[in-house]
Order: C-alpha cells, then sequence, then structure tokens
C-alpha cells in the first residue's frame, strides 16, 4: 500500500480528565498513515490493511466463493473480502454490534455458544474457502491470562475451520507474540499443507499480534 507521510509528529495537549495513556493513544492514531488512509478509502479500520498485505502475500483472497470472519467488528477485513472477492459470500460473527455491510450477512452473537458454528454454516449455505479469525479476548492485565484466553479463541476458530472447510480452503488467525502453541500447531499441521507465521506491515511494531496462516486443507479425512 502506499502510506503518505504528512502531518507528521502531531501532539495532542493534554485534556482535563483525559488520562496519559489515552492522550498517547489518540496522538498514535493522528500520527498513524493507516489510519489516515483507511479514512481516506472509505475502510472502518487500519486493520483492514493487514488483510490487504496478507493476501498480497499469501493469495487468500483469489477465487474465494464463501469467507467467514470471526470477530467482524467494525467490519475492515470483510471490507477488503468485498473488495478484492466481490462475488463471495461473506458472513461474519461478533458479540459486539456491527453496522450493516453490503453483500455481508452479519450474526450478532457469541463465537463461542453452543449455536454459533450451525449458525454461520446455515447462513453461508456451504462450505467455506476460508476462515478468517482476527479475535482477541477482553483483556484483563494480566499478560499470562490474556495470552491464554486469546489462544483459547484461536484453538476454537481453527477447530470450526476443521470442521467445515472446504478441501484445499485456509485459514487465518490472529495470535500473539511466540505464535501458535504446540497443540494448535499439532492441530493446523494435521490439517493443512503448510501452516506460516507472519506479521504485516499494518502491525504495530510494539503490538504482539502475530497471524498464522494455514493453507491447503487436506479435508476431514485427516481428522
Amino acid at each position: 500500500m502506499t502510506r503518505g507521510t504528512g502531518d507528521a509528529g502531531r501532539r495532542v495537549k493534554t485534556a482535563r480528565g483525559r488520562t496519559a495513556s489515552s492522550t498517547r493513544w489518540l496522538e498514535r492514531q493522528l500520527n498513524d498513515p493507516y489510519v489516515r488512509q483507511a479514512k481516506a478509502e472509505g475502510y472502518r479500520s487500519r486493520a483492514a490493511y493487514k488483510l490487504a498485505e496478507l493476501d498480497e502475500r499469501f493469495g487468500l483472497l483469489g477465487g474465494a466463493k464463501r469467507v467467514v470472519d470471526l470477530g467482524i467488528a467494525p467490519g475492515g477485513w470483510s471490507q477488503v473480502v468485498r473488495k478484492r472477492a466481490p462475488r463471495a459470500e461473506i458472513v461474519g460473527i461478533d458479540l459486539l454490534e456491527t453496522e450493516p455491510l453490503e453483500g455481508v450477512t452479519i450474526l450478532q452473537m457469541d463465537f463461542m455458544a453452543d449455536s454459533a458454528p450451525a449458525a454461520l454454516t446455515a447462513a453461508l449455505g456451504g462450505p467455506p474457502d476460508l476462515v478468517l479469525s482476527d479475535m482477541a479476548a477482553n483483556t484483563v492485565g494480566h499478560k499470562q491470562t490474556d495470552h491464554l484466553r486469546t489462544m483459547g479463541l484461536v484453538e476454537a476458530a481453527a477447530q470450526f475451520a476443521a470442521e467445515v472447510l472446504a478441501k484445499d480452503g485456509a485459514f487465518v488467525a490472529k495470535v500473539l507474540a511466540g505464535g501458535t502453541d504446540s497443540a494448535l500447531l499439532a492441530l493446523l499441521k494435521r490439517h493443512f499443507r503448510s501452516v506460516k507465521h507472519a506479521k504485516p506491515p499494518a502491525s504495530r511494531k510494539g503490538s504482539s499480534e502475530w497471524y498464522v496462516i494455514a493453507q491447503g486443507f487436506k479435508g476431514r479425512e485427516a481428522g
């Protein structure tokens, strides 16, 4: 992507009632070229560029016919799918309310609910070629606990992908520093021909997030 460099180093005056951390966050947003470009190009979040960059590197969206977007809010990833695979059926799910997106079916429910997998597959109308997960657990401030909670979501997403993907399909999920744990890695290697980790340029350097990209789903018999 092309990033502008104007207005660099913009500072924010500390306002009454605003914490130092919120001031730093606002400064980072104002000085972030991805935030500015997302606004200019109509994307709902800078995270859209993470998927765009992963697609450019791994060829995820070419020929995709059905896509599941886990943790869709606010909708940036599905916007990229719509742009790059305009004929694809897209179903997203999130606990948070998500503004409607043309051509996207959005379910407001907990992915971890027992009824969620069936609701997703029913809405999609067939096995997906691609399961995307940008989910992360709400943080509690305890690093180990936050990591375990987020990786629990990743493992659930990977298990869902292994149960619903079409043959040769792909799975992409956000993980934290250190990548996948041994059990999850074993699951992915059992079901996919290729499993790699990547940190797209749009992912902030100070962030602990990485993405796991599993491609070439072998089919249910691999389980």
